[in-house]
């Protein structure tokens, strides 16, 4: 028999709900706030990838001055380049919404405290601390240097 997955409890958010430090760390409003930001991101993302789609066919173009041929590709690159950043992003933003449905959304994956919420009010999508973060960046810099 095969496993049935509980549904989600929908958690409704009063009006102009901001979480804050007050309040019990990843409680079902807080949750559902990170949740509805990540949705809108994605959907946002996913509609700028559209525009790139979009740009990119209309670009296919040969001009006969090799300077405007040569403009309209580094133009291509360009927006490939962004279009490669989107992807990313969009990854990162499903993983974090995977993190918000097993429960470990909002915690530093390096030391397991949480992560302070005006952090994840501004990059959604932090996986560590500002604390780790910081360390795993001067690890980053010691390595290349």
């Amino acid at each position: 028999m095969a496993a049935t997955k509980k549904p989600k409890k929908t958690v409704k958010l009063p009006k102009g709900y901001v979480p804050s430090e007050d309040e019990k760390f990843m409680n079902p409003k807080q949750k559902e706030y990170f949740r509805q930001k990540l949705l809108a991101w994605k959907a946002d993302v996913i509609k700028q990838t559209q525009d790139t789609v979009e740009f990119l066919q209309q670009e296919n173009v040969s001009y006969p001055d090799p300077a405007d041929t040569a403009a309209a590709n580094a133009d291509r690159q360009l927006e490939l380049r962004s279009r490669d950043r989107l992807r990313k992003l969009l990854n990162q933003i499903d993983k974090a919404l995977a993190r918000i449905d097993d429960g470990t959304y909002g915690y530093c994956q390096e030391t397991g405290d949480p992560i302070r919420i005006k952090r994840l009010d501004v990059r959604p999508t932090a996986k560590l601390s500002l604390e780790a973060q910081e360390m795993h960046e001067r690890g980053e810099k010691v390595r290349a240097g």
